[in-house]
């Protein structure tokens, strides 16, 4: 069994970036498992698939949809996330995309930290069945 390390802090306290950290991880991870839930299995499928999910634009999509029903502690997270200072934009994206879904990522970060699994799993849920 796989035991996990409690934060050094409260999730609502921590760094948005430090949110959006692990909420980028956890987020392929259910993209990775979706994705094998599907019959094909090649690697490059795979990949092409998951890029449509995990890319920025994607995220801030998923974010535009999930709006209308967060309440307002996941939306001051993902304020939080959209407003963060990361320092660099990639070039093949829009700034307010890339801010968009790094408070897309915080969000799903913050769920995760506080163990809040149904809510995620119901956000995540209007992603794989839309």
């Amino acid at each position: 069994m796989i035991t996990f390390e409690e934060p050094g802090r409260p999730p609502r306290l921590m760094n948005a970036l430090a949110l959006a950290y692990v909420g980028d991880a956890v987020y392929e991870l259910y993209v990775r498992q979706h994705l094998l839930a599907e019959t094909n299995h090649k690697p490059h499928h795979l990949h092409k698939r998951s890029i449509a999910f995990v890319s920025a634009k994607a995220q801030s999509a998923y974010l535009e949809r999930w709006l209308p029903i967060l309440t307002q502690e996941e939306l001051d997270i993902v304020k939080r996330g959209r407003n963060a200072n990361s320092g660099t934009v990639p070039k093949n994206v829009d700034a307010l995309v890339y801010r968009r879904a790094t408070g897309f990522e915080s969000l799903v970060g913050f769920l995760y930290l506080e163990k809040r699994f149904s809510r995620l799993n119901e956000l995540i849920d209007l992603i794989f069945t839309a």
